[in-house]
Formats: structure tokens, C-alpha cells, sequence
């Protein structure tokens, strides 16, 4: 209901006016007014080519519309329309900008309260004081239009009676003027009876004018007089034809109109040739505003074309795939930018206006919601990620105090090692978190550096005095003596006797050793058979001297030796086979169990070569 009250109180006057002009007839016979193909569309458009103050915060437009709440004048629509139509798109970016920084800073989009807004609901007060203030002017104004028909009804009356012979006619000249100016002072009457009214109102007229007979003097000044004033409207519309606003000129037109309305008649043979030109002129600004919105209609058109397109370049933002956050803000910035674009073209055809922009706001409202709902995960995420962190943190601060250097190495290496494979945190926190449990591990890690700075210097000090043992190896290796077994047995036990070296030297100060000695026990073992080889021989020739099967007995002997050797290798041998090499420990235990097992065989051949000695003694 309220509604249709406004809409009445703004378009009352410009609905009779139009009402009139489109049914009016001036004088009998004669043609009608061209109405405008556009005339409901120029009334829709009432006041769109009024410039409007630009607002760029809420408070101005508040003080604004208490101004027109509280001000005399009556409120007008498009203004009162304009202010709301800027407040709530201040509000809603400004609502939109709170929600962003919420869900950017980590917040959760649904868990999200709108607060209640204080300039809203003052808005809302002085918006309700209005729309009682333009009710009451409808109801006001309806008043004054019945008010004004009966008015009008009552000088057609009064005319109705003046029209009875020509005597009448005469009489009442001065009376009836009288009347014609008093129904060029009432406004406004219900636009149903305009046209039925004005064709009454000016039936009489003209009767009464052609009854006018005796006071023909008083009756051509009338039509003279009525003329010029139509001559001169003629002339104002056809200088209409030259305004640039063809908006305007419409307008300008339709209250020309009234007043040639308004002007009563001429001479009856002046009367179409005046009408004829009134309306020729009329029919350029009609024509030029029907063209207007025929152009008009083809730019909603070409708009509608384009927001097409930006739905589309929307709806296919919104289907791409976003990997991460860097996919979503990137496809952020475009729909954003589109939203500018779209801002920037007018309206699509009435029709179409409405359905482009719900497709738009509804592509861009699946994006962000998808968004949405991806911060929310990625939060939820973010939280079980800080919740591993912070018990990480814990555990590293528990073991910072420990004294328990190398188990509790271990286990500040498995904690670094296991933040690793925990996703990421927001920035600020991450780097919090990250500060406590680094601080957490140096601590231990700068305690056990600083206790074990005196073991590392003497452990140095282990490499240096083992790589001088080395070194003396590989002297008795260049220039052998007749010492050398003693000599080496030595050193062995002087390199064995050395404490711990670095770790990172260990294996290969080892290698380098072993190395050396091996060389050294294969060149002595060599010798050392030999000798005892020959010994052997000279040896079998005095037991062979005896008799008595000694030799027999020392050839027994050495088999069951070589037994025991043979099967002591074979025991060796399968053990190696179990043995696993990937640890620096596990091959170096290999390494020396190969050596014993080189060292049984080359024991094993020398008890062969004296089984043969024996059986050639035989012989």
C-alpha cells in the first residue's frame, strides 16, 4: 500500500498531464496529439537526468536524510531512493571489507557475527520518519484532487448554463472569464477523470464562443489575444527542437501542452492551422525522445552483452583448480577486478536486468564461498598443525635440561626431523613456535658443546699421536730389519694403548691403520713361513735319522692340525655370512674377521707344505 501511495505522490502531476495530452482534443475535428512511444518509460525516468551529490561516507548521507526528515519541504522520491540505494552499498562494502580481514587473519567464515551497526539502525529511525511524512503528503494530496474536481465540475456547470441561446452568452461574458481564469488556478485532479474532464470543460468553451454573437468585439480580442499566446507557444516548442536533453525537452513540452490548453480558442478558421503547427513542433520533440530510448534500449543491449561476457569470465575463474592460498588470492584479484568492470556498464534491458546480475552475484558468491569454506579447512589444518608444533616445543624444552648427551641427541634430532614433516602454520605463529623449540634444542645443544669442547681437543690430540704411529708402520714396511715382528707388536700396542679420535676421523684413521698393518703382516708372514719351512726340513731329517716312526707321528700330528684349521676357517666363513655390512661397526668387524681367516689359511699351507715335506723324506 505504501508503495502505490509513493509512487502517486511522485508521479500524480506528470500521470494527468500526459493523461490529458494524449486525449485532449482542441478544436472539434481537429487531430489528436502524438503521444510518445517512450512516454511510460519518460515517466520512470522522471528526475534521472538530475545530478546527485556524490557521498562517500555513511554519516554524510545520515545527515542528509535527517535533513529531509525533519526539513518542511515534502520528501522526494528519487532523492529519498538515491540516498538509500548509496547507504547500503557503503554498508555492504564495508560489512564485506570486515568479513575479509576476519577470514584473512585466520578467522572462520562461519563462525563469523555480524555486529549491529549503529548508523544503520539511525538510518532505519529517520527512513520511517520519512515514509510517514510522504504518506501523509498522499493522502493530503488525494484530498486536494478531489477537492479540485468538484471545483472543476462545478465551472462546467456554471458554463453548461451560459450556453443556452446567445443572449445568455452575452450576459454572462465577464463571468464566464471569471471562470476560466479560476480553472487555470486548479492543479492537480485524480488522473482517471482528467481526460473526461478536459473534454467536457472544452465543449463548452467552444459552444459558448460560438454563441458569443452580440459582444463580437470582446470575442475577436479574445481570439486575438488567444493567438499570439498560442503563436508563442508555438515558437517556445519549436525551440525546443534545439535543446540537447531531449529529456528536458519532453518534460518542457508537456507543461507547454497544458498551456495551450489552457489558452482558449481562436478564430474557427485559424483553429487548425494554429493546432497544425503546434503539433508539427511537438512531433520533432516526441520523435526525439522516442529515438533516445530507442538508442537507449540498444546501449542495454550492448550491456547486456557485456555482463554476459563477465559472467562467463567469472563462472570460468570459479571452475579453475586453486592448488593453494596462492591460487586463491591470484583468482581473488580477478573476480575482483571483473566486479570493478562490471560497475562500470549501465543497465541491461528491464527484463534481462535482473537475471543477469543474480547469474553474476551467483557465480561470484560460489567462488567465495568455496573460498571460504577452503580457509576454513586450511585453519583447521593450521590448528592441528600448531597443536603437534606446541607439543614438540614441550618435549625440546623438557629434554634441554637433560645431561644425557648422547641419547638425548638422538632425541632432538628425531623431534627436528619430525617438525619437518608437519605442515604449516600462519606465519606469525609459526615463527613464534619455531623460535621456542630452536631456543629449546640449542640450549642442549650449547650445554653438551661446551662440556665436551675439553674431549674434543684431547681426542685431536688421539689423531695426531696414531697418525705418528702410521707412520712408523710404513717405515717398517720401506726398510726391513730383523726386528721387525717386535718392532711392529710395538707399535700395535702404542696405537692401541691411544684414547678416542674425532668422530668423523674415526673410520678413516682405521682404515689407514689396517691398511698398513695388513701390507705389513703379508710381507712377514711370507718371510716368516719360509724360515719355518726350512727349519722344518732340517728338522725331519734328524727325527728321520731316529727311526722308530717318529716321523709317522709328527705327520698325525700336523693332519689333525690342519683339520682343526680347516674346519675353524669353514666356522669363520659362515659367519661372515650373517654378518650385515650397511653399518660402519658391521663392516669393520667383517674386516677383521677376514683377516683372521687370511691368517688360518696362510697357517693351513704352511702345514701342508710340511705334510710334503715329510712324505718326500718318506720316499
Amino acid at each position: 500500500m505504501m508503495d502505490s501511495q509513493e509512487k502517486a505522490l511522485e508521479m500524480g502531476m506528470t500521470e494527468e498531464v500526459n493523461n490529458v495530452e494524449a486525449n485532449a482534443v482542441e478544436p472539434q475535428n481537429a487531430s489528436q496529439v502524438e503521444t510518445p512511444a517512450g512516454a511510460d518509460n519518460a515517466q520512470s525516468d522522471t528526475g534521472a537526468n538530475i545530478e546527485r551529490p556524490v557521498y562517500t561516507s555513511k554519516k554524510d548521507i545520515l545527515a542528509r536524510v535527517k535533513e529531509i526528515a525533519h526539513g518542511e519541504d515534502v520528501p522526494e522520491k528519487g532523492e529519498v531512493d538515491y540516498l538509500k540505494t548509496v547507504f547500503y552499498k557503503l554498508h555492504v562494502a564495508e560489512r564485506e571489507a570486515k568479513l575479509k580481514a576476519y577470514i584473512d587473519g585466520g578467522g572462520d567464515a562461519e563462525a563469523y557475527q555480524i555486529t549491529p551497526d549503529e548508523d544503520e539502525e539511525l538510518f532505519k529511525a529517520e527512513m520511517g520518519l520519512i515514509r510517514e511524512r510522504r504518506a501523509r503528503a498522499f493522502k493530503e494530496q488525494e484530498e486536494e484532487k478531489e477537492a479540485n474536481l468538484q471545483k472543476k465540475l462545478d465551472i462546467i456547470e456554471k458554463i453548461k448554463s451560459m450556453v443556452t441561446s446567445p443572449e445568455e452568452a452575452n450576459k454572462s461574458y465577464k463571468e464566464f472569464k471569471t471562470l476560466q481564469e479560476e480553472w487555470k488556478e486548479i492543479k492537480n485532479i485524480p488522473a482517471g477523470k482528467a481526460n473526461e474532464i478536459w473534454r467536457s470543460y472544452q465543449l463548452y468553451v467552444e459552444q459558448f464562443y460560438d454563441l458569443l454573437k452580440l459582444n463580437s468585439e470582446a470575442r475577436e480580442y479574445d481570439f486575438k489575444k488567444n493567438l499570439e499566446k498560442k503563436t508563442q507557444l508555438c515558437e517556445a516548442v519549436e525551440k525546443l527542437a534545439e535543446e540537447s536533453d531531449v529529456i528536458s525537452a519532453f518534460h518542457q513540452l508537456q507543461k507547454l501542452h497544458q498551456e495551450y490548453r489552457e489558452t482558449g480558442p481562436v478564430a474557427k478558421e485559424l483553429r487548425e492551422q494554429i493546432w497544425g503547427r503546434f503539433k508539427a513542433a511537438s512531433t520533432v520533440i516526441n520523435k526525439n525522445h522516442q529515438q533516445h530510448f530507442e538508442q537507449l534500449r540498444a546501449k542495454e543491449e550492448e550491456n547486456l552483452v557485456k555482463k554476459t561476457a563477465l559472467c562467463e569470465k567469472v563462472e570460468a575463474i570459479a571452475a579453475e583448480e586453486n592448488k593453494g592460498s596462492g591460487d586463491w588470492e591470484k583468482h581473488t584479484k580477478e573476480i575482483i577486478e571483473v566486479q570493478a568492470e562490471w560497475k562500470t556498464i549501465g543497465f541491461a534491458p528491464q527484463k534481462m536486468n535482473v537475471k543477469i546480475f543474480e547469474r553474476f552475484r551467483s557465480a561470484c558468491d560460489g567462488f567465495f564461498t568455496s573460498k571460504a569454506e577452503y580457509y576454513k579447512n586450511m585453519k583447521e589444518a593450521y590448528k592441528a598443525n600448531a597443536d603437534k608444533k606446541r607439543a614438540l616445543v614441550e618435549k625440546a624444552k623438557e629434554l634441554s635440561e637433560s645431561t644425557e648427551w648422547k641419547s638425548t641427541s638422538d632425541k632432538l634430532m628425531a623431534l627436528q626431523k619430525e617438525w619437518r614433516t608437519i605442515g604449516v602454520v600462519p606465519r606469525k605463529l609459526g615463527d613464534q613456535l619455531w623460535e621456542e623449540f630452536n631456543s629449546a634444542c640449542n640450549k642442549f645443544f650449547d650445554a653438551r658443546n661446551a662440556v665436551n669442547a675439553g674431549q674434543r681437543s684431547e681426542e685431536h690430540a688421539n689423531l695426531e699421536k696414531k697418525r705418528e704411529v702410521i707412520e712408523k708402520l710404513k717405515a717398517i714396511v720401506a726398510d726391513a730389519t730383523e726386528n721387525v715382528q717386535e718392532n711392529v707388536h710395538k707399535l700395535i700396542e702404542e696405537y692401541n694403548s691411544i684414547g678416542h679420535v674425532p668422530y668423523k676421523e674415526k673410520d678413516r684413521i682405521y682404515d689407514e691403520y689396517h691398511e698398513v698393518l695388513d701390507k705389513i703382516y703379508k710381507e712377514l708372514n711370507i718371510n716368516v713361513a719360509r724360515r719355518r719351512l726350512s727349519n722344518f726340513k732340517n728338522k725331519i731329517k734328524n727325527v728321520a735319522e731316529q727311526g722308530g716312526g717318529a716321523l709317522d707321528t709328527e705327520r698325525a700330528r700336523l693332519m689333525r692340525q690342519y683339520e682343526t684349521m680347516k674346519s675353524e676357517i669353514q666356522t669363520y666363513e659362515n659367519n661372515l655370512g650373517f654378518l650385515n655390512a650397511s653399518s660402519k661397526k658391521g663392516n669393520s668387524l667383517i674386516d677383521e674377521m677376514n683377516r683372521k681367516v687370511q691368517k688360518l689359511k696362510d697357517e693351513m699351507n704352511l702345514v701342508c707344505e710340511k705334510i710334503k715335506a715329510i712324505d718326500m723324506q718318506n720316499k
